[in-house]
């Protein structure tokens, strides 16, 4: 497969909350100046900035301390993409990764030590014995000239495998200790494992830097069948995650079958209840548990979306540039093809806002960039990075 090229000059479209797609008409990827267009709602004006295109269906987004940025690709490459857009060529090292249908290399994190060790962690789908598979998460150092990973090894396998090609997870979050919070899936064919807390799959799990399980996790607090790595269970297929800024819980979104996607703020040794409940259906239109929605001790969704978004990617907006949107959270869309925002009041929410759904692009990955700006990646064969921000004047 022939390396990706820069993007070259920006390609810009100012839009507003809702606004029509018309204002990127007669643009072109070469077109360097911005057109405005006013929105008659209220809300917040946005320039969406092409800041690189050519990228195969790019899925995690993390921001290097120089300015660029590491993006993984699912085919299985890793790029690194300059403040410019300068596209690098897929970095050498990184795991043997199984590209297959939602399968492939997948999230990404950096250390929270990365200024001092240079450590990156991948989550990616794994072969494994026979025809089975399973999520797996690699550590490498990035090199000095930021070209390759270095000294890497796999650190965490998911168990068991099977012979799948869905539903996968699969997000990285550092927490304020340094360990790992690693979310899988059911593997579309197991989903009644989710409620079996002794494996991996539909688990949120949190690892040392290592691979080890965290020494505080709920199995060392009592829960007894709990395998040492897990967290939480009971989650469907979480491709969405982040760090609440002042709570510092893990929030996740989820998807859901049918309908049913959650937000949820997770806490560890809950149950969020997949496939006991469920706000959504089948893909054959049979209900889940008999339509079962709520049961005691199984905890709800802080919001759900039916009919399906399928929400991927999470973020919450601490920065100045946009101080409107300041303490809401951000999820991309699949389905939905559009940016959530999720207004919030501590754990409640309080109202959503659906942005640049005109775009018509599957939106993989959301993050707040450290100037202020929301950036995003779009799933597609020909996917971009875009950074989203107020027009300039």
């Amino acid at each position: 497969m022939s390396h990706m090229s820069g993007s070259g000059p920006h390609r810009r479209a100012v839009l507003a909350s809702g606004l029509s797609a018309a204002a990127l008409l007669g643009l072109t990827p070469r077109s360097a100046a911005a057109r405005t267009v006013r929105a008659d709602s209220p809300g917040q004006p946005l320039a969406v900035t092409t800041v690189a295109g050519s990228l195969e269906h790019p899925w995690g987004l993390a921001f290097l301390p120089d300015g660029s940025m590491l993006v993984t690709e699912r085919p299985g490459r890793l790029r690194r993409i300059m403040p410019d857009g300068e596209v690098s060529k897929p970095l050498e090292g990184g795991p043997r990764v199984l590209a297959r249908g939602q399968g492939g290399l997948l999230g990404i994190a950096l250390a929270p030590d990365f200024a001092r060790n240079r450590q990156i962690f991948l989550s990616f789908a794994e072969a494994r014995e026979g025809s089975t598979n399973a999520t797996a998460v690699y550590r490498g150092r990035l090199s000095v000239a930021g070209d390759a990973l270095e000294d890497g090894r796999v650190i965490w396998r998911q168990q068991p495998a099977f012979a799948s090609s869905n539903h996968f997870g699969s997000r990285i979050v550092a927490d304020r200790s340094g360990h790992l919070f690693v979310t899988t899936g059911d593997r579309f064919s197991q989903m009644d494992l989710s409620q079996d807390p002794s494996n991996t799959i539909a688990k949120i799990v949190r690892i040392t830097a290592d691979g080890e399980p965290a020494l505080d996790n709920p199995r060392a607090a009592g829960r007894s069948g709990w395998a040492p790595e897990v967290w939480a269970i009971g989650l469907r297929n979480v491709q969405g995650a982040a760090l609440h800024p002042e709570s510092g819980l893990l929030w996740v979104s989820n998807h859901g079958p049918r309908g049913g996607d959650g937000l949820y703020a997770v806490r560890p040794g809950e149950n969020y209840g997949w496939p006991l409940i469920s706000w959504g259906t089948h893909y054959d239109g049979r209900p889940v548990n008999g339509g079962l929605r709520e049961r005691e001790g199984l905890v709800q969704p802080l919001v759900h979306w039916t009919p399906s978004i399928a929400p991927a990617g999470l973020t919450f907006y601490t920065g100045d540039l946009m101080p409107a949107w300041k303490g809401s959270a951000f999820s991309g869309a699949l389905a939905g093809r559009m940016l959530v925002r999720i207004m919030l009041d501590g754990e409640r929410v309080v109202g959503q806002q659906r942005l640049l759904t005109d775009l018509g692009h599957r939106f993989r990955d959301v993050q707040a960039g450290p100037d202020g700006a929301l950036w995003a990646l779009t799933d597609a064969r020909d996917g971009a990075l875009l950074r989203i921000a107020p027009p300039e004047g």
